[in-house]
């Protein structure tokens, strides 16, 4: 079942348009705290987002950038803002197709059922996790953290990402060395020792000191 994501600041067509999509068998999920939208995104993992332009705080575009630094998923903007110019900005920020309020629902769900069509199954879904923030894109292996970016090399992401799928829980060396000799590295205790320290350091770059915590004798946890 896809799941489509509504960010519309208007909860009757929110309501309205999640309703009617369900008849058609998506599951769908709109957006109640406009401070919070990435948060919904993440937690919800859709397949399609439907984006207005005007929101409160931030507007559709500012959305569909944040998403855009995370995700290829497709998002088709809903707006009554229906010039060439924010037709020509929509698409230039990152949306896939624009449909002008008011619309007719049955045109809508063609719409929607055509972007999935052409989108999947070679853009699947959201591929991060999150804890804290701070985002773990798993597609092309950086982390992001505000409106930084860091790069991370194989054993780094190696690390982050046995420590984000137990986040809050103690892993062992002997899980992650594991995890590590996945990939083909020879990783003995002191090289992850040595490992785990520059990967510290590049954190506490980003302002995320601490991030990773020791628990002697037992391994290391996300807190």
């Amino acid at each position: 079942m896809y799941k489509i994501l509504l960010v519309e600041d208007d909860e009757i067509i929110a309501s309205s348009v999640c309703e009617y999509l369900k008849t058609w068998g998506y599951e769908t999920e709109y957006v109640r705290d406009f401070e919070h939208v990435m948060e919904l995104f993440l937690q919800f993992s859709p397949q399609l987002v439907l984006m207005d332009i005007a929101l409160p705080f931030f507007n559709g575009y500012h959305w569909c950038q944040e998403i855009r630094k995370i995700s290829k998923v497709p998002i088709i903007f809903l707006s009554s803002m229906n010039d060439n110019m924010n037709i020509v900005m929509a698409v230039n920020m990152g949306g896939d197709d624009f449909v002008a309020k008011p619309f007719d629902m049955a045109v809508l769900t063609a719409k929607v059922q055509a972007m999935l069509r052409r989108s999947y199954s070679f853009q699947g879904e959201t591929s991060v996790c999150e804890h804290r923030g701070v985002i773990l894109n798993l597609n092309d292996t950086t982390l992001h953290y505000g409106d930084k970016k860091l790069d991370l090399t194989k054993n780094d992401f190696k690390i982050l990402q046995i420590l984000f799928q137990n986040a809050q829980k103690v892993v062992s060396r002997d899980s992650i060395m594991e995890r590590l000799w996945e990939s083909e590295s020879f990783i003995d205790d002191n090289t992850l020792t040595v490992n785990m320290t520059r990967l510290r350091r590049k954190l506490e770059e980003i302002g995320l000191k601490d991030f990773i915590v020791t628990k002697k004798g037992l391994g290391y946890m996300l807190v």
